[in-house]
């Protein structure tokens, strides 16, 4: 029996598989596509890989039993986009199709927030409107730019949506159409080749309020109810600590959370919501994908402790600072010498450069603010991952980096080899 997460490169975002089943009767879960410049260079040719290895000829397509988009951000949605608009065209073409998507999981913003068509429209131009570049824009454009990047991520939602529909894959087919979220005595749902799901956000609870508190503005604001920047700054101050997915995969006893860009604190409630985790305990899972590309602000020493794991996969190039110093600081001193592996999408170099600039970038921001107390120049010592493991070599020996030129496959039943 096979369970093994594939973890691609995708840059700032998120793109990775789930490789489970028997060897003559293989199955396979993708997670989310990244950014741009991430499916062309490295999911599509995995997919390409995966088909030659199942030895499929050019008019039999790769069934993926379930196709994941943990959110609506463009590091998570855009690459998938770009390879439904391939099987779009593909398909209007009369051509065959390389992959059929049995299921799609993917909780689109109008129906979490019960928004009208109209208003998604009024969203959508907003979205498209031009925008100068977000190097050296004023406080107000860089919050325009802002609006508009959220805006647009709504816009893929509703695109992934249509392009599902056009392709006639079933959304959240396991829930009967309905959003993927967490009760309190939601079931375990089983798909074919073994593996078991268990959701733990978003909350239904959360999910409810949300709803409410978005009726509630729209009547208190009944002037910005169609205006997209007005939407925009609901959307950012709401949705993106309640909607991204979080599930626990489970073969044989085998276990992977994974999280995508939940906070950690919400991703601990929900598991206590759902009884996977008790209240003032711990739990072990043989893999974690960590929250938000190890985002600090996403993160508390004590989510290391109450979840602990053999694999701790955390996704991220750099850009905006993911993953950050103080993220893998935090887990070693939750973990200390226990016996765990630590991954990695890029080389280290290479993180700590997109680190840098993140860091210089949001200095200069900070200087150019009225009243700001700016941070401190970068500190290679202080602030560098480098640094840190050079400081850490217990730690920095756990440390594996995914190779761009060959599958980085972490197997935790049989080995998955591509």
């Amino acid at each position: 029996m096979r369970f093994s997460m594939d973890v691609l490169r995708a840059r700032k975002g998120d793109c990775l598989m789930i490789h489970f089943g028997d060897k003559d009767d293989p199955h396979l879960i993708m997670i989310d596509g990244g950014p741009s410049k991430v499916y062309r260079p490295h999911l599509k040719p995995r997919i390409e890989k995966i088909r030659k290895a199942r030895n499929l000829g050019d008019n039999e397509a790769l069934l993926v039993d379930l196709l994941m988009i943990s959110h609506i951000d463009d590091d998570h949605i855009r690459g998938i986009l770009e390879l439904t608009r391939e099987l779009c065209e593909r398909k209007r073409a009369d051509r065959s199709l390389p992959i059929r998507v049995a299921s799609l999981w993917h909780n689109c913003f109008p129906d979490m927030l019960d928004v009208s068509g109209a208003q998604l429209s009024s969203m959508e131009s907003t979205a498209t409107a031009s925008i100068r570049d977000e190097i050296g824009l004023s406080e107000q454009a860089f919050e325009e730019f802002k609006s508009a990047n959220i805006l647009a991520s709504v816009s893929q939602g509703n695109q992934l949506r249509l392009d599902a529909k056009f392709l006639k894959w079933r959304i959240n087919r396991e829930v009967a159409g309905k959003l993927i979220e967490a009760k309190s005595r939601s079931k375990q749902i089983k798909l074919d080749g073994g593996v078991k799901l268990r959701v733990a956000g978003p909350m239904s609870g959360e999910l409810s309020k949300l709803k409410s508190s978005f009726k509630k503005w729209a009547a208190e604001n009944p002037d910005k109810v169609n205006e997209g920047a007005a939407l925009a700054e609901f959307v950012d101050k709401s949705v993106p600590n309640l909607s991204s997915l979080v599930l626990l995969a489970e073969v044989k006893r085998k276990t992977m959370l994974l999280t995508g860009d939940a906070r950690g604190d919400k991703i601990i409630k929900g598991m206590e919501l759902t009884r996977m985790l008790k209240k003032g305990k711990s739990r072990h899972v043989d893999l974690l994908k960590v929250p938000h590309h190890g985002s600090a602000n996403n993160l508390e020493t004590s989510f290391f402790e109450r979840l602990t794991a053999d694999h701790y996969v955390f996704s991220g190039n750099g850009e905006h600072g993911n993953p950050e110093r103080e993220s893998l600081e935090m887990l070693h001193e939750a973990r200390g010498n226990d016996d765990y592996e630590v991954h990695l999408t890029y080389p280290i170099d290479e993180i700590d450069a997109e680190r840098k600039k993140d860091w210089e970038k949001q200095r200069a921001r900070e200087k150019n603010r009225r009243g700001g107390n700016p941070r401190p120049e970068w500190s290679a010592k202080k602030n560098s991952l480098k640094a840190f493991l050079a400081a850490n070599g217990d730690f920095a020996r756990k440390v594996r980096i995914v190779d761009e030129n060959k599958p980085h496959m972490i197997d935790l039943l049989d080995a998955v080899k591509l």
